[in-house]
């Protein structure tokens, strides 16, 4: 007879002893309802919770043994070059954390700034790319479970999501509804949006704001919150299409610079100035911000895509006669990454899910369906759809669709509460899930956001059945 290889052996005992954990706990449940005490909850060391593999149901479940994954394996600011497809084994998650599978990922201008390397140079590959995810928990370890279950649906904001499965902290993930691609848009887009005008813009009613790339990932946005600040909004865009749907969004005033001359049209119509700036372009457009600012303009850079693509990662600029243009307008510069701002993140997130809830916010999403070779659906279709977004192609945030829906799922979770391994209860479009709401999420394992006690919850709640 040959003896189970060690990762065999260790899943054999850990299925004997939550096994053995569940008959206990079935024996005094019965002893406990004879006697009329109230029943007892076994203490969760009883397992070792090492043996995080035997909390995902092996024996049901239709999770394969290896997946793919995007790799960044050569630093470059050409991701074709620098990102490659990798066949891996589908990681374990451990005792805090979810096995996600991912339904659907976002594309990021910084995806390219992040395989070169460029945001920290001391790692070197082979490493993993990739920021936003959402999908459902297919897995998960004993700490876990206290707060989500297998079947759950979460979004998460982190590093390494261009996988068909991603490990993520239960503290870095984000219960929602559904696996809705909208979502998506609000963990990076919607977020730098929000948290960038409210902290850096001062929009006071009646101003005048210009956003560059208005039709974008994270333009979009940027128009819906100014207005709703009772702003007058500007929107820069390239085509009539994306003209017309930010007029649908709020846009006052669409600029389409391939029929219209952009700069003679803001000193024009806008010959004082604009008061804010929302500016993602970088080169001749920034130039031309600077050139249009207000007295006591403000000038918000979140990014600098016309460059991302060079050698160097940033565009040129004519910044001799800067420091002279602010001064004479009591202007002002102010950039943003949103990894300095993530003590803003978890109420921005509570804010724009209501508002999408409520059907006050516009969350467009690209999957490329107008794209010449069709709908971004598998890992590889990352590929097509960072060169989609950056010729510029797409109306709203650059989603793909890692998988199809219903494939995968375990069909038994631990439930701590209940002592025993049970079913996974289907879940809603509007489920227990969404109720647990965002209280306790770190969008960082250093963002220093504090989980508060359960019954706390309630005051974050964002959807209700």
């Amino acid at each position: 007879m040959v003896s189970p290889s060690p990762p065999r052996l260790l899943l054999l005992l850990g299925r004997r002893a939550a096994g053995s954990l569940v008959g206990r706990a079935r024996a005094a449940r019965a002893t406990d309802a004879l006697s009329g005490v109230r029943p007892t909850v076994p203490r969760r060391f009883i397992i070792d919770t090492s043996y995080s593999a035997h909390f995902m149901d092996f024996k049901g479940s239709s999770i394969p043994s290896s997946m793919k994954k995007l790799v960044v394996t050569k630093l470059s600011q050409d991701f074709r070059e620098a990102v490659s497809v990798r066949t891996v084994a589908v990681p374990t998650p451990g005792d805090s954390e979810l096995l996600v599978r991912n339904r659907f990922v976002g594309i990021n201008a910084s995806d390219i700034n992040y395989s070169a390397g460029r945001y920290d140079p001391s790692v070197k590959p082979p490493f993993d790319v990739g920021f936003e995810g959402i999908g459902e928990v297919v897995g998960l370890g004993l700490s876990a479970s206290s707060r989500y279950t297998v079947g759950d649906t979460v979004a998460y904001f982190g590093s390494g999501s261009f996988a068909e499965y991603t490990v993520v902290p239960a503290k870095e993930s984000v219960p929602v509804p559904s696996v809705k691609p909208e979502f998506l848009t609000l963990l990076v887009s919607g977020a730098t949006a929000y948290i960038a005008l409210k902290r850096l813009g001062d929009l006071a009613k009646s101003e005048t704001v210009l956003v560059t790339a208005a039709a974008g990932g994270t333009g979009q946005f940027a128009v819906q919150f100014a207005k709703r600040a009772g702003c007058h909004v500007i929107g820069t865009c390239s085509s009539d299409e994306k003209a017309g749907f930010l007029k649908s969004i709020g846009c006052d005033r669409p600029i389409n610079y391939a029929k219209e001359d952009l700069a003679k049209t803001l000193r024009k119509e806008y010959p004082q100035g604009v008061d804010v700036v929302y500016e993602s372009v970088g080169g001749s457009v920034l130039e031309l911000a600077v050139n249009s600012l207000a007295t006591k303009g403000r000038l918000i850079v979140i990014g600098f895509i016309s460059g991302y693509q060079t050698a160097s990662g940033i565009p040129p600029f004519k910044g001799g006669t800067l420091p002279v243009k602010l001064l004479q307008k009591s202007a002002s510069v102010r950039g943003f990454f949103l990894p300095h701002f993530l003590e803003d993140y978890r109420e921005a997130l509570t804010s724009m899910m209501q508002m999408f809830a409520k059907g006050e916010l516009v969350c467009e999403v690209d999957c490329g369906d107008m794209a010449q070779e069709g709908r971004f659906v598998g890992l590889e279709s990352v590929f097509r759809a960072v060169d989609y977004m950056y010729a510029g192609k797409n109306l709203g945030k650059v989603v793909v669709e890692v998988a199809p829906p219903n494939v995968g799922n375990s069909k038994l979770c631990w439930n701590t509460k209940a002592s025993s391994y049970t079913p996974a209860a289907p879940r809603g479009d509007r489920g227990d899930n969404a109720r647990r709401c965002l209280d306790g999420f770190s969008p960082h394992p250093r963002a220093g956001l504090q989980r508060r006690e359960e019954e706390e919850e309630a005051k974050f709640c964002v959807f209700h059945n």
